[in-house]
């Protein structure tokens, strides 16, 4: 296990579509270790393995005491009932905007022994379930922003860069 180094926009891996997990082998078991580490920090509440340079479909939680991975998750349910709030990310240091997400969010993957896993819930676990699937597909959350609010993170984010 070991606590790695967060990629930061504008890494090309944190655009990068990650690639199903086919074989849980101890690469894959290693990954998760670091990922689990990793996200066992103040102020961490979520990472995906892309997050560290890894292009596979994993990803790891810190919510509410709760630390948890999921492999090859894919988002099968969300509320029509959305959250507003402040969204931030490991990998956009200290930027936080206003961003909708879903009360909601149910996600379904695999764990280690390849068993299914059903991950879900409300409030900050439903925005962190969204927000590390984005990750996975290639997207950060500056891009769920509306536009004049994106527009404003952005030049924020050239100023910091």
């Amino acid at each position: 296990m070991a606590m790695r180094e967060i990629r930061v926009i504008p890494d090309p891996v944190l655009r990068t579509v990650c690639d199903e997990i086919t074989t849980i082998d101890d690469g894959v078991r290693n990954l998760v270790a670091d990922l689990v580490e990793t996200v066992d920090a103040e102020g961490r509440a979520g990472l995906a393995a892309n997050q560290i340079g890894v292009n596979l479909r994993a990803f790891s939680w810190n919510i509410d005491d709760e630390i948890g991975y999921v492999l090859n998750p894919r988002i099968v349910e969300l509320s029509e009932e959305v959250q507003d709030g402040d969204e931030g990310c490991l990998s956009v240091p200290g930027l936080w905007y206003p961003t909708t997400r879903a009360w909601y969010a149910r996600v379904e993957g695999v764990d280690l022994e390849g068993e299914k896993v059903v991950v879900e819930g409300t409030g900050l676990m439903a925005r962190c379930l969204q927000h590390e699937c984005d990750h996975l597909d290639g997207k950060l959350y500056l891009d769920r922003l509306e536009r004049s609010v994106r527009k404003k993170a952005m030049r924020e984010l050239r100023e910091r860069l």
